[in-house]
């Protein structure tokens, strides 16, 4: 029987088509499975990202407001009276654009929860 079996594997040199197909598919389900769950991920932090920005620089104003009794125009006074230490990033590199309510001190939304581009089509 050892040496039947011994001989039978001797003789099998490779995958049959089917035994690869079959491997295929099982490798398409999982990435079917597993990609929506990765940029899943990756907007989730995008916007967290976005979100501790817009932290950051509702804070920094919180604190010019505190020290001078005015909020700042714009993040460039922020910079320049030492509250950040530079200007800030959204996720996606680019500088953001907001604006302070000099009565409220309420800012608008410094970088915006999906500002990644999407995928060119060229």
């Amino acid at each position: 029987m050892r040496k039947f079996i011994q001989k039978r594997l001797k003789n099998q040199k490779g995958l049959t088509l089917i035994e690869l197909l079959v491997v295929i598919v099982i490798l398409g389900i999982i990435a079917a499975i597993v990609v929506p769950m990765v940029m899943g991920n990756r907007d989730s932090a995008e916007a967290n990202a976005n979100a501790q920005v817009n932290k950051v620089v509702q804070d920094a104003s919180e604190r010019y407001y505190a020290m001078t009794g005015s909020y700042a125009a714009n993040a460039a006074a922020l910079v320049a009276a030492d509250y950040l230490r530079e200007a800030p990033k959204c996720a996606d590199n680019s500088t953001p654009a907001f604006t302070i309510d000099n009565d409220t001190g309420s800012i608008t939304e410094v970088c915006e929860p999906n500002s990644l581009p999407s995928p060119s089509t060229d």
